[in-house]
């Protein structure tokens, strides 16, 4: 007598079953060639003597700089900088992945959107520069946070505080503090992410009631 195995989950977002490994495989994998990328960007920018960033930059309240909103995050003022946004990217970036490329890129073009006019009308003295990726990154954690609230997938708010507490903790980046970091934009991002979360949340579908069985066969009441 062979004993029967229950039937697996095959949910990504269920904690522990072979789809969601896979699925955080999948994004790992995906992210860190994004990461390259971004430090293949870095190395043209620095052998053209910042000329990408000259080009790319979000310029405050300048009509010119709104293009800075596609391209800043792709961008860093430095390779310090590329090397603080690099791990916590890699680790939001993957988390996020891990529930579907289209829900991916939604997130990011909300969070990037959000974040760069965020910079644009708010981001410090009219005619300021700024690149980064860290109104993403901050976005990400923010979507993580409220996607673990909204769809009560609680490993996604373990991920979220983890990375926070890496990347430094995460409420000193959004106030007011260094002068020469955009605590607008990663204000910006967080709240976008947050929104994101809740409109691209996951709606839970309930299981079918099964309908009530009548008996097979009617007694009817005996009449004294």
């Amino acid at each position: 007598m062979t004993a029967t195995r229950p039937p697996q989950s095959s949910d990504p977002d269920e904690f522990g079953t072979v789809e969601f490994y896979a699925s955080i495989g999948r994004g790992l994998v995906v992210m860190s060639g994004v990461i390259l990328g971004l430090f293949a960007i870095e190395l043209i920018n620095w052998l053209t003597h910042q000329r990408l960033n000259a080009d790319g930059a979000i310029v405050t309240r300048v009509p010119s700089g709104l293009d800075g909103i596609l391209f800043a995050p792709l961008l860093h003022a430095s390779w310090p900088h590329l090397y603080a946004n690099s791990v916590p990217l890699l680790l939001t970036g993957t988390f996020v992945l891990a529930g579907g490329t289209t829900r991916f890129l939604s997130v990011t073009a909300i969070v990037a959107l959000v974040s760069g006019l965020t910079v644009w009308f708010v981001g410090g003295p009219t005619g300021r520069p700024t690149v980064g990726a860290s109104g993403v990154i901050f976005g990400y954690i923010g979507y993580l946070l409220m996607r673990g609230i909204v769809e009560r997938t609680w490993w996604t708010i373990g991920v979220a505080v983890l990375v926070g507490l890496l990347y430094g903790v995460a409420i000193s980046g959004v106030v007011p503090g260094d002068p020469q970091v955009s605590w607008q934009g990663h204000l910006g991002g967080f709240v976008a992410g947050l929104l994101a979360a809740v409109l691209l949340r996951k709606r839970r579908v309930r299981p079918p009631t099964e309908p009530t069985k009548l008996p097979s066969t009617l007694t009817l009441p005996t009449l004294d």
